[in-house]
């Protein structure tokens, strides 16, 4: 981004009125180029939850559907969920993350299990 924004000044030749406005241009024009760089790369790089979900190697069908229905939990329960289940965090170390005391913690994991217990049980129950 650096080395493109030193061409565009070369090659645009630009008149400015002081060192200073060189300055704050060149910046500028970087700042730009790298904001357009990192939304090209997200833009570029996103896939819906559906396909991503595709994607990923479960080893059983019940797998896939714990991970769908914790997925689909409201989004403070399902951090803690996935914070603490899929990446082994700690309940201190997840307060640290998310800025909340460990008894907070501890409460939205209890409420996202007794969803997902209330939404897993209604599926078992629906296929029998």
């Amino acid at each position: 981004m650096v080395q493109d924004t030193f061409i565009q000044y070369w090659t645009q030749k630009k008149e400015f009125e002081s060192e200073e406005h060189i300055r704050a241009w060149l910046i500028r024009v970087a700042v730009n180029k790298a904001k357009n760089k990192v939304s090209a790369f997200f833009r570029r790089n996103t896939l819906p939850l559906e396909d991503y979900m595709e994607t990923l190697p479960f080893q059983t069908r019940e797998d896939s559907d714990l991970f769908g229905a914790v997925m689909a939990l409201p989004e403070k329960y399902r951090i803690v969920i996935h914070l603490f289940y899929f990446e082994d965090y700690s309940v201190r170390e997840i307060a640290d993350i998310l800025h909340l005391t460990p008894e907070n913690v501890k409460v939205r994991l209890t409420r996202g299990r007794q969803s997902l217990r209330s939404t897993l049980k209604e599926a078992w129950e629906d296929d029998q």
